[in-house]
């Protein structure tokens, strides 16, 4: 690629049975910027060409071709172009549930949640094993060797990578606050909520609500609740419900704001994803 090329703006998302409930992508960007959202799988990247930049858990990174950025489940995050042309990637979604069976299978036993560690995995052995399994899965026209490809891909990223994360024995008072205020916030995503009314379940002044909230998740509270929507609504999208259905029942004010915040979080409107 010379300096003057630049990538599209283009994007598929696909789905395979051999990753049950997970979601694939492949995609170039040259000047989409994903703002601050999360997912709730595992977000398991290979950048093909040019070069990506996120800021996550508080750092920027800059993820240049042939390294593997990891993103954990819930985990906010942020992404753009890092040069000119703009960056390419295959990514898999994969669900924490299959990713925690894979950890306990690799091991032999039980095992706390896999975890990895912020920054970019630069690691060119890796990155082709994973880069391999997405095209084979994507090609879809040898089930065996994509499995296996897909399996060995996912198991020397567990085996050289994962960690597991302590989990405190008990909340602090600020963890439990944000907590009803998030209760108060996804208890029904149609009804209309206040800053007020959220804050007042914790026991604070709208202000040092929202300032908490900002500081404890990374979003304001209504960034918060909107990724809530857009998460719960993947599930019926999945299941063939109409986009204009699913933004109603999913608390969006109409069909346009709902493609508006679906397009920021996965670079297409939610009829394409739901077409993969």
């Amino acid at each position: 690629m010379t300096a003057v090329q630049r990538f599209r703006n283009c994007a598929r998302y696909w789905r395979t049975p051999l990753l049950p409930g997970g979601d694939l992508l492949t995609a170039e960007y040259h000047d989409h910027e994903f703002t601050p959202h999360w997912h709730d799988a595992y977000t398991i990247a290979v950048i093909v060409a040019g070069v990506e930049s996120y800021r996550y858990r508080g750092s920027d990174y800059v993820a240049e071709a042939g390294s593997v950025p990891i993103i954990n489940p819930g985990e906010v995050h942020t992404g753009s172009k890092a040069v000119e042309a703009g960056w390419r990637y295959r990514v898999m979604y994969a669900p924490v549930d299959f990713i925690r069976e894979l950890a306990n299978e690799l091991s032999g036993r039980p095992q706390a949640l896999p975890w990895f560690a912020p920054g970019v995995i630069r690691d060119p052995d890796l990155a082709t094993r994973l880069a391999r399994a997405h095209r084979l899965l994507e090609a879809g026209d040898d089930a065996l060797a994509a499995e296996a490809a897909m399996l060995d891909a996912l198991s020397t990223l567990l085996a050289r990578y994962s960690q597991t994360q302590s989990v405190p024995t008990r909340l602090a008072t600020d963890d439990v606050r944000v907590a009803i205020m998030q209760e108060r916030l996804t208890g029904d995503l149609v009804e209309p909520v206040t800053l007020a009314e959220v804050a007042q379940a914790a026991g604070l002044s709208p202000f040092h609500a929202a300032r908490l909230f900002t500081q404890t998740t990374g979003l304001s509270p209504h960034a918060w609740r909107n990724q809530v929507r857009l998460q719960r609504a993947l599930a019926p999208l999945r299941a063939g419900v109409s986009v204009t259905e699913v933004a109603a029942a999913s608390g969006f004010t109409d069909q346009s704001h709902f493609t508006r915040h679906f397009r920021r979080m996965f670079g297409v409107p939610p009829g394409r994803w739901q077409g993969a």
